[in-house]
């Protein structure tokens, strides 16, 4: 009975081996789709092998030794079959073969988000400036508006909160002095304790709040990131920082509000970011399944309409290559008071004067 198995195996392996040395021209010639496959690369085991070996080549992936290539190629020919999948019956948003595409989804989740949404959030002021706004714009995208810095990469480090901390510090302050400074993720994971936990989690609140009682925050270039918690330091403090004045919570599951102050300024905001598809999200408006039980934080950077689908910009953390270079279009207006993921549950900006 164990023949067959050892036979494949065999094969497999002896297909790896020759692959290994085809692809060595070939995959960097691959036309990669959208969505990084052709229907034709799911008809055998060979053109799935190979495009393993392309995909690997793209993303620069090395592994140990054969058994945990095997087992990565497994992963990735179940990971290919739910983007397939899913890509067959949704037509608002695709998925595509990323850079995650090895990762198993529980491996996924615990690499790369990381908000602790049980910790209670600190008392910020009672007050909602933007309450009274009225007549608002159709359409806000902070990026063009030069108040956004380029897609940052938090790595196999839970530091999603520091990011989408930074990210709305960095919009008030260029907002306000016209000025985009790139600042440091790393000052909030290396000190800012003992609420937040570095590469383990934190909430975006008790930064805003590090930053004002720290006296602000360095530049990225002063304080650079590690991808991981390093010791926090404080002979830096001769410095230039960038200053907030404080930060206020959108009122919760109130698109409304949310609206009001994204067309002001980018925000903080939380979401349930641990459904598979996120994992894979390649392009569109996103509409897929997701809870409202938060576990990512990210930054709002805008709104729009689309093909009739309302959506609001998200600034992600997980580098360029993810998603829309970096960002995802979530649907908003869906009914639901939480919004899509989750995302008018936990919305905050700093204010800066």
């Amino acid at each position: 009975m164990a023949l067959p198995s050892l036979l494949k195996l065999f094969l497999l392996l002896s297909s790896f081996s020759f692959l290994a040395c085809a692809n060595s021209v070939l995959a960097g010639d691959r036309d990669f789709s959208i969505v990084g496959y052709s229907p034709d690369d799911l008809t055998s085991i060979n053109k799935l092998i190979d495009l393993f070996e392309s995909w690997m080549a793209k993303h620069g992936k090395s592994y140990e030794n054969i058994e945990e290539k095997l087992h990565k190629f497994e992963v990735f020919k179940d990971n290919l079959k739910h983007i397939d999948d899913t890509n067959k019956k949704v037509s608002s948003y695709w998925l595509g073969l990323n850079e995650f595409a090895d990762l198993s989804h529980e491996e996924f989740k615990k690499m790369y988000l990381g908000l602790k949404a049980e910790l209670p959030r600190t008392e910020s002021s009672k007050d909602f400036s933007y309450r009274d706004v009225v007549d608002l714009p159709k359409y806000v995208d902070w990026r063009k508006r030069g108040a956004v810095t380029d897609v940052k990469n938090q790595g196999a480090c839970g530091s999603c909160w520091a990011f989408s901390t930074v990210a709305a510090v960095e919009g008030i302050n260029q907002i306000v002095t016209g000025n985009l400074t790139s600042l440091s993720e790393q000052e909030l994971i290396d000190c800012d304790k003992p609420y937040n936990n570095g590469c383990n989690g934190g909430l975006m609140d008790y930064a805003f709040s590090f930053i004002v009682s720290n006296g602000g925050l360095h530049k990225e270039d002063d304080y650079p990131y590690l991808m991981e918690e390093g010791t926090c330091e404080e002979k830096k403090e001769d410095l230039e920082v960038v200053t907030i004045s404080g930060y206020e919570d959108v009122p919760e599951n109130d698109e409304g509000s949310l609206l009001k102050a994204l067309a002001h300024q980018p925000l903080s905001v939380a979401i349930e970011a641990s459904g598979r598809d996120f994992q894979f999200y390649s392009g569109g408006v996103f509409d897929g399944h997701c809870g409202t039980e938060l576990d990512h934080g990210v930054a709002a950077v805008g709104y729009g309409t689309s093909k009739g689908l309302d959506y609001i910009i998200v600034k992600n953390s997980w580098g360029p290559k993810w998603g829309e270079k970096g960002y995802i279009r979530m649907k908003r207006n869906t009914g639901k008071s939480a919004g899509l993921c989750g995302i008018n549950k936990m919305a905050s900006y700093p204010t800066k004067k």
